[in-house]
């Protein structure tokens, strides 16, 4: 009951991660790749609770994990030892064995397609592939995947990481790295080949990455420039509408006044008089109609 209600426990508490992060459109580093591997091996867990031995099995994850792959498969330490064994993405070679010794163990191999930059990234590097990874645990008592990942020790042909596509646009692709990601958050640099492969030494997470073009001094200085002559061509521009708009509103101006003179011309002639030399104002010289009293009565 009590192991129940851990793993509930941390399942509310990556899905409120992840909801809460993509709410706030939180960075990368809001996510948790360990709490997400928890995730992972309790789903296997349950995956495995009803399959055998040997074959790689579908993990089924909640409805907002989508476009996350997991598998799980178990088998014995001999059976990896002699044969090895491949999924979609790893080929593990023989001569491989768990430190410490386990009779029986589970590997959990996931894929996180388009989740992969919010949980992983590389200073100074772009991801052209999605994050691919597997983790081993120890499985010997056939009823739960124990906590803690064994190490393996690889005494022959390394371990291949295969990835489905690369997202390489027009970079050379003989400058792409394969980059390991540590637990403690750091990343280590391993082999790469031209096939899509990544060639590693022990499990964890792999993805295939890009170096971004540093800004030069000279780019910086062409940007300066470039924003000193907007400007410049902007404030000249601004003047220019200004005037514009001066001379307009004068033409108009202008024009109603004549407008109005045309008017005054057509209308009742009265008599004009000249004010200040320039201005011609109508004037009555006098009084068209004289006043005259209603009767006689005087108070």
């Amino acid at each position: 009951m009590g192991s129940d209600t851990s793993w509930f426990i941390i399942i509310i508490i990556v899905i409120i991660v992840n909801i809460s992060s993509s709410i706030v459109g939180g960075s990368a580093d809001s996510y948790d790749p360990q709490a997400l591997k928890a995730l992972f091996r309790h789903y296997a867990n349950l995956t495995l609770a009803n399959h055998h031995t040997g074959a790689e099995h579908k993990v089924n994850l909640p409805s907002n994990f989508t476009g996350m792959e997991v598998s799980v498969k178990r088998l014995r330490s001999g059976s990896l030892w002699t044969r090895g064994t491949d999924s979609i993405y790893v080929k593990i070679p023989p001569n491989v064995k768990t430190l410490p010794y386990v009779k029986r163990l589970a590997i959990v191999y996931d894929n996180l397609g388009n989740w992969s930059s919010m949980y992983y990234n590389v200073p100074g590097y772009s991801l052209v592939s999605p994050v691919i990874g597997f983790d081993v645990y120890d499985y010997s008592d056939l009823t739960m995947i124990m906590d803690g990942n064994l190490t393996l020790s690889v005494e022959g042909e390394l371990i291949s990481i295969h990835f489905p596509y690369l997202k390489a646009g027009d970079k050379n692709t003989t400058l792409l790295k394969c980059v390991g990601f540590e637990p403690d958050g750091s990343v280590e640099f391993k082999n790469w080949t031209n096939d899509n492969v990544c060639k590693v030494k022990k499990a964890g997470h792999f993805c295939v990455v890009a170096e971004m073009p540093a800004v030069t001094e000279e780019k910086e200085g062409r940007a300066w420039k470039w924003w000193v002559i907007g400007f410049g061509i902007g404030i000249v521009g601004i003047i220019v509408l200004v005037s514009m708009g001066m001379v307009v509103m004068l033409k108009w101006r202008k024009i109603e006044i004549t407008k109005m003179e045309k008017e005054s011309d057509t209308s009742v002639a009265l008599d004009t008089f000249w004010v200040r030399g320039d201005h011609k104002m109508p004037c009555a010289s006098m009084i068209r109609t004289q006043p005259t009293l209603e009767h006689d009565f005087v108070p």
